[in-house]
């Protein structure tokens, strides 16, 4: 009887997750979904990546919440969203990305990440997972197109 059930349980499993993945969200949507990240996606917007993130991917974002892009500087978020800065947006959106699905499990300590603006990203995890000194506060949100991990900080590209 046990076996049955189990059997029919793993079958119908099998049979319904293609139904589950054809409603998962995209990165976009998935971030949207969580309000925390309205700056980022008015950000994405501004800068003209909205429809890349939402795109085939798979993509690694690296997401800093609102309180993240609060804590810089007053001023810096509402100069970067002016459309003479998009550049500088787009080249600051695009160091929080890598190509690929990378889950947590995949990073070591020391790792280093080229992101999309062929930047460097260092991955630490003494003491818990950072990305450029920015805390990982929740790690492995997947969506249909890649996976979100959550940071405390906005990371800034040199030069």
């Amino acid at each position: 009887m046990i076996r049955r059930t189990f059997i029919a349980l793993a079958a119908t499993t099998a049979i319904a997750m293609p139904a589950f993945a054809e409603d998962a969200k995209d990165i976009v949507d998935t971030a949207a979904e969580a309000g925390s990240f309205t700056t980022l996606l008015a950000a994405a917007e501004a800068a003209g990546l909205v429809e890349t993130l939402k795109g085939e991917g798979p993509l690694t974002v690296f997401a800093p919440t609102d309180d993240a892009f609060a804590a810089l500087p007053e001023g810096t978020v509402e100069s970067l969203l002016e459309p003479e800065n998009q550049e500088q947006l787009v080249n600051i959106l695009t160091y929080h990305v890598v190509p690929g699905a990378v889950m947590s499990g995949d990073l070591s300590d020391g790792l280093e990440a080229t992101a999309v603006n062929e930047g460097t990203l260092t991955i630490g995890t003494e003491g818990g997972v950072t990305v450029n000194g920015a805390n990982v506060t929740t790690a492995d949100i997947e969506a249909s197109n890649g996976v979100i991990h959550v940071i405390d900080a906005v990371l800034l590209p040199e030069g």
